[in-house]
């Protein structure tokens, strides 16, 4: 009991020193914080006497003019490009619905903007390069104008190029398309501030085929030009320069790489045509008309068109070749003020499968003939749709493009001669070039399927489709044609891999007729796999009408 009491009381000593020590602790933190802070008091930054007597003031260094080829060539072609200004006025049109994917078309700005401000809100003006191929996108800027709900006029906004000191420009023929009055601005005008449009203008000519127009400003001066160059020396992976207006923050620069070439964004025959450079520069609403400018500063495309899902630069953007620009230039600055293209009257498929090629013996190049007009030069001189055209005048053709291009820079009047297949058999033909204009002016005809015919399962297994007897209705629309027409397609078949859709007439397979239902089955039957099966088929409304060619290996 006692040695327990001892314990104890030693325990309670010990707790109670060391109470004690924490008390000791605490008070002597509390005084060393009063002190630090009675020491600190009314120290500060602000009230510092700081000595920076030893300071050395900052100077503004001579400017060094960096060996940037970049800023050489933006000098050099800047004073060329110009502003280009378009008045429209506001006409009733139906609303069209907006789609994503190629678009080109001017900068559209409020009816009472002021155009040529740069602190005008680029989210007021996203429809640039509108959907001239597929529609319009957004609710502005439309291929039809204004929007006409004010009574104002429509305003829009794109860039040109000087290339004639006496005030020629050249443009896109979207830009100035419609447009009431035409107004250019040059790098060196002054900004006057809300209306100031700049220089009046007038419009020489334009080729709606290649996009390109030409117009004219009074130039008391001569005016700084900007040299054209030869694009087929542009190479894939060469260094580029748009210049132009984008967003009308007038004298930009973008700089990028020609990233593909013979580029074909339109479908139809407007596509003959047009063949574009591709682009990463950025190109953005209001370049539409600028330069595309190689590193020697000349120009080798016109900026014409973007892809795009937002109406803004997305990499990919597409110019007129130089080349094709001075062709079309060249003739609408003539008397005529207009673009004349030779044509002999055929249509052909641009793009044929392989198969089709061994099919009817032209692997090594040709163009097979789907259509002739009956009044024009190629029907008078005996050419048939199925022929396959393999030379002009003695030189072989590669391609439609190459025919296309030989054909359409002949002269009006002249002959060429056409060297032929026809069954594998070779012909000649001598054929007068005619103006193509008053050739292909014919519309697309409405389809009116509407009638229910009675279905064949023939060629279900091999081939993917199911067909049935032509409906009056089409027949009639594609001039009487036999054959039997496609109903159904399977997904993942033969026919949906070649590209065979429903809707098309066939009226051969194999160089062999299909009149009816019988003697398309006749023709499935004997089909097996690993041959080559072309279909030759019609489509009702197609432009132009005409055979088309699909066809692939069996498997």
């Amino acid at each position: 009991m006692e040695t327990s009491t001892q314990k104890t009381g030693l325990v309670e000593r010990v707790r109670g020193h060391r109470l004690g020590t924490t008390f000791v602790l605490l008070g002597t933190l509390s005084v060393g914080i009063l002190a630090g802070s009675v020491l600190t008091h009314g120290v500060s930054g602000k009230e510092q006497a700081v000595d920076s007597s030893d300071a050395r003031p900052l100077t503004v260094p001579d400017p060094v003019i960096l060996s940037n080829g970049f800023s050489k060539i933006a000098k050099a072609v800047g004073p060329a490009v110009v502003n280009i200004n378009t008045e429209e006025l506001a006409k009733p049109a139906a609303a069209k619905k907006g789609k994503r994917g190629l678009q080109r078309g001017p900068l559209t700005v409020p009816p009472n903007g002021d155009g040529g401000d740069d602190s005008q809100s680029p989210n007021d003006n996203m429809q640039d390069f509108f959907n001239h191929f597929f529609g319009g996108q957004g609710g502005q800027g439309g291929d039809d104008g204004g929007d006409g709900a004010d009574g104002g006029s429509r305003r829009a906004l794109g860039s040109g190029f000087i290339v004639d000191s006496r005030g020629y420009i050249i443009t896109n023929n979207h830009v100035v398309d419609k447009a009431d009055k035409i107004y250019v601005k040059l790098s060196t005008d002054p900004d006057g501030g809300p209306g100031d449009n700049g220089r009046p203008a007038k419009l020489i000519g334009v080729d709606k085929d290649t996009d390109i127009a030409v117009i004219k400003i009074d130039a008391p001066e001569p005016l700084p030009t900007i040299k054209l160059g030869n694009s087929d020396g542009a190479q894939v992976g060469d260094w580029v320069l748009a210049v132009g207006s984008p967003f009308a923050l007038a004298k930009t620069v973008t700089a990028g790489i020609v990233s593909a070439k013979n580029r074909t964004i339109e479908g139809g025959q407007q596509s003959q045509f047009q063949r574009f450079i591709q682009t990463d520069a950025a190109i953005n609403p209001g370049n539409s008309g600028g330069p595309l400018v190689d590193m020697t500063g000349a120009v080798i495309g016109m900026n014409t068109a973007i892809y795009t899902q937002s109406a803004g630069s997305e990499g990919v953007g597409f110019a007129m070749p130089s080349n094709t620009i001075i062709g079309v230039y060249n003739m609408l600055i003539g008397p005529d003020h207009k673009v004349t293209r030779g044509s002999i009257g055929i249509s052909f498929q641009p793009n044929v499968s392989s198969a089709v090629t061994r099919m009817y013996g032209f692997s090594n190049g040709g163009v097979m003939i789907a259509s002739v007009d009956p009044n024009a030069a190629a029907a008078k001189a005996g050419l048939k749709p199925d022929d396959v055209i393999v030379s002009i005048d003695g030189r072989p053709i590669k391609d439609g493009d190459d025919l296309v291009a030989d054909i359409s820079a002949r002269k009006i009047g002249s002959t060429v001669q056409l060297g032929y297949l026809r069954a594998g058999s070779k012909a000649t033909a001598t054929v007068a070039i005619t103006d193509r204009s008053k050739i292909f002016s014919a519309g697309a005809q409405d389809t009116d399927d509407s009638a229910a015919p009675t279905e064949s399962d023939a060629g279900q297994g091999k081939l993917g489709i199911t067909v049935s007897s032509i409906p009056p209705a089409i027949s009639s629309k594609l001039g009487g044609v036999k054959g039997v027409i496609v109903t159904s397609v399977r997904p993942d078949s033969f026919a949906d891999d070649i590209n065979l859709e429903k809707g098309a007439v066939i009226v051969a397979i194999n160089k062999k007729p299909v009149t009816d239902e019988a003697s398309y089955k006749a023709i499935v039957s004997a089909l097996k796999p690993g041959e080559d099966v072309v279909f030759v088929i019609r489509i009702a409304g197609q432009k132009n009408g005409g055979n088309s060619y699909v066809g692939g290996t069996l498997p």
